[in-house]
């Protein structure tokens, strides 16, 4: 029988009901009295000079309060960079100034040359269109390998070249891959690009800042993933407000998908504006706006080598890729192509030897960052998508190529120095061919052919590392911040409980799942738990929620925190009920002496805290309330096989999903309903990237598909029913819920699968094809086909 309540349980999602009914509080819901408005007047070249600004006019314009130039920033800090890393060289990254508005020069289409604070967002926009710039139009650099050509357009002027960093990993190995590949019994090479994506969360930025003359506190109101990131970032390294004096408020927050982790410009200035005004400052991004000012997330360009052995056993994996920085580096997106994704790049599989070069660059467009899975999705892509070559090319199963290198034996090291504690890669690939109906897949595709229709399958495996942590593992790679996560446990004289975490909820459900994992703790029902998150004032310091994080990291602060709270409970239980402290039980919500029928409930035990007469304050002070801090040992490494199945309409080219299958181990599961929710929606924008989404720059640098006219979201009939299994549970062994992450799996998953699923297709219509980068679009899969 399913569970009812609890770890394991599937209750409805308390959130829901204010979501569901308008009554939400979104960052754009928030009013702060006398507050103004800010537009911000956004380069429309990707590359110039700026000569002069004249606002003589605009600030003359009704409602107008203040106009802001890059000028008024000079002697403030910049948009820092959280993550920094050494070249193959041992020679730090070239890490140009980011500027709040921009300062001599606009570097891509979207850069802030100016902003407009006046009384209303209509005359704030209005007066930024009278604004007069002269700027000298440069040539813009788009291309990546274009851009680290000799004589390349610099974006930056005071770097060296447009290279970033030239990142070799593990360097040493080099020469023995490099001898694995002459010695290799075949070798299969692929030249493939991960798509430059916009995230278009449903939400779109918002940032207010407040400041209070009377206390000289300031507060930002903003739509951010890890609230304490933002306030240490824009605190310490830009506007030189101690922590203190700086207040940062994430309320409910309409989804992420990574683009809200980072620290913008736009939030500093609201800051910084309001002190200057002594007003409110309220900026709220239009849909076009976010286009060209989120940062993008992908556009990798790759060129991956797998090497086997007489007996297809892979022996070295070679790799290289240029990752595209955009204009300025984003605050995580020096670690994207680097650290999350080198280190995956032995996948499931046991090969010996792995060399992964990364050649990172900027160019004139907008900055690049994480976006869900951030470098785990590019490392499993061109990993899987080269495998399916190779078993072409050896004509074997693919499958059965994939169940030969599989890692075995667990705790096993990867030659890319991250060590996986557990996994099952034959029991999850067991579990898919049960519920993908492999044995039916031949029928399915006479049937198609019947109707004039290819059909394909396509298989992928995929492992990722999860929790973004330990601090001093990440502090060696480059992380300019602690990765850990926090969690305060307050019980009320009553019984109930506040749990004030750092991590932050933007769609995960934490206000459902979280309840579930200290109630069982304690043996009450899960509605005496209350979740409190997004307020720097009242959670204590936490790093927020990215890269599958939430449950296994601030899950584990909130364990250790709630341990504590029992802990002391005990020890009042003991008093009261005249025992010794080892000798009493907690379950079902009460205390009991082993062995006999005396006994306690929570409610009278958490009362006498605050109540306490019938214990001696000389052991046990007052009060029950108890904060936690939780760094783990190691990433968590989530696993599975997915499959996908489509039908290729040769006339057009144009693709169908007709079936998609996902078998995942997250270890132990709290909510199996919201998990399948977490897993659906990272299909649905993996089948995005596949088939559909792609942001294109011409030549010049301006954005092609700015909008949804040009920029193809998944919709409801571009996706099909999904089937899902988290059946093959294998726990991780080194935090205390034994869970391991499930937000981005879907999203790494589903893509190798669709575009493996649709070469197979090809080749099952007599069509040579190898590859299709993606978006597979009909153009596309038809030029392939005819070529």
């Amino acid at each position: 029988m399913p569970k009812d309540h609890g770890i394991g349980a599937s209750p409805k999602r308390r959130e829901d009901v204010r979501f569901l009914s308008g009554t939400g509080n979104y960052t754009d819901d928030i009013n702060v009295n006398g507050q103004a408005y800010v537009h911000f007047l956004r380069s429309d070249v990707a590359h110039g000079r700026i000569k002069t600004i004249n606002t003589d006019a605009a600030s003359a314009m009704p409602g107008v309060l203040k106009i802001f130039t890059g000028a008024d920033f000079e002697g403030v800090g910049g948009i820092p960079c959280g993550w920094q890393v050494t070249d193959r060289h041992g020679e730090p990254m070239q890490e140009p100034a980011h500027p709040v508005l921009a300062q001599g020069k606009v570097r891509y289409v979207g850069d802030q040359i100016a902003a407009v604070v006046a009384e209303t967002v209509e005359q704030a926009r209005d007066a930024a269109e009278a604004i007069e710039v002269d700027l000298e139009e440069l040539p813009a650099v788009v291309d990546m390998k274009a851009a680290l050509a000799d004589g390349a357009t610099k974006v930056h002027d005071d770097l060296t070249s447009n290279l970033c960093y030239d990142w070799g990993f593990v360097e040493e190995n080099k020469p023995a891959v490099d001898a694995a590949f002459e010695a290799a019994a075949h070798v299969t090479t692929l030249e493939l690009r991960n798509n430059r994506l916009v995230a278009n969360p449903m939400e779109p930025r918002v940032a207010i800042g407040d400041f209070n003359r009377g206390t000289g506190d300031s507060t930002l109101y903003t739509t951010s993933q890890n609230p304490h990131v933002i306030r240490l970032l824009m605190g310490a390294f830009v506007l030189g407000i101690p922590e203190h004096k700086l207040r940062v408020v994430a309320p409910d927050v309409g989804g992420g998908f990574g683009t809200k982790i980072f620290h913008y410009a736009e939030e500093a200035f609201c800051t910084f504006a309001a002190k200057a005004l002594n007003r409110a400052v309220k900026w709220t991004s239009t849909r076009s706006e976010a286009f060209i000012s989120d940062a993008h997330g992908r556009d990798h360009v790759t060129k991956i080598e797998l090497a086997l052995d007489a007996d297809n056993n892979f022996t070295a994996i070679r790799t290289d890729t240029h990752a595209n920085m955009g204009a300025y580096l984003s605050t995580f997106a020096p670690s994207v192509p680097t650290w999350l994704h080198g280190t995956l790049m032995a996948g499931n599989y046991k090969t010996p030897l792995i060399y992964v070069n990364v050649k990172a660059v900027f160019t004139n467009t907008v900055p690049v960052d994480a976006y869900r899975g951030a470098g785990r999705p590019e490392a499993t892509y061109q990993l899987e998508r080269v495998i399916d070559k190779a078993a072409r090319e050896l004509g074997v199963d693919p499958i059965a190529l994939r169940r030969q290198n599989f890692i075995t034996e667990f705790p096993y090291a990867t030659p890319v120095a991250v060590e996986y504690d557990t996994g099952d890669y034959h029991g999850t690939m067991d579990a898919l061919e049960k519920i993908a109906d492999f044995s039916g897949f031949e029928a399915r595709r006479k049937d198609s052919e019947a109707r004039g229709k290819l059909r394909g399958l396509g298989v992928n495996c995929y492992i990722e590392a999860c929790g973004i942590a330990p601090s001093n593992l990440v502090g060696q790679l480059g992380a300019r911040a602690g990765l850990y996560e926090s969690a305060t446990v307050r019980v009320n004289a009553t019984g109930g409980l506040v749990v004030m975490t750092g991590s932050h909820s933007h769609g995960q459900g934490h206000e459902t799942s979280f309840p579930q994992v200290i109630a069982e703790m304690i043996g009450i029902d899960e509605s005496m738990v209350e979740i409190e998150h997004g307020d720097t004032d009242k959670a204590p310091m936490g790093m927020g929620t990215y890269g599958s994080r939430s449950l296994a990291v601030g899950g584990s602060a909130m364990v250790r925190a709630t341990e504590k709270i029992i802990a002391k409970t005990k020890k009042i239980a003991a008093h009261l009920l005249e025992a010794a402290e080892a000798d009493i039980e907690l379950k079902d919500g009460t205390f009991s002496v082993a062995g006999t029928d005396k006994s306690v409930a929570w409610g009278d035990v958490t009362l006498a805290a605050y109540v306490p007469h019938n214990y001696p304050l000389e052991d046990i002070e007052p009060g029950l309330e108890e904060t936690a801090f939780y760094d783990p040992a190691n990433f968590t490494y989530p696993s599975g096989a997915y499959a996908c199945e489509v039908e290729v309409d040769p006339e057009t080219g144009k693709v169908t999903i007709e079936a998609f299958s996902a078998a995942d181990d997250f270890g132990n599961v709290v909510n199996p309903m919201i998990v399948d929710g977490q897993v659906h929606g990272g299909i649905g924008q993996g089948i995005g990237q596949a088939l559909l989404e792609n942001a294109a720059y011409d030549e010049n640098g301006q954005l092609l598909s700015a909008s949804y006219m040009d920029y193809a979201m998944p919709r409801a009939s571009d996706v099909p029913y999904y089937n899902v299994d988290h059946s093959s549970q294998t726990p991780c062994t080194h935090n205390p819920l034994g869970v391991k992450g499930c937000g981005e799996a879907g999203a790494i998953g589903s893509p190798p699968a669709v575009v493996n699923a649709v070469v197979d297709a090809l080749q099952s219509g007599g069509h040579k094809v190898d590859h299709v980068d993606m978006p597979v679009s009909p153009s596309r899969v038809w030029a392939a086909m005819n070529a």
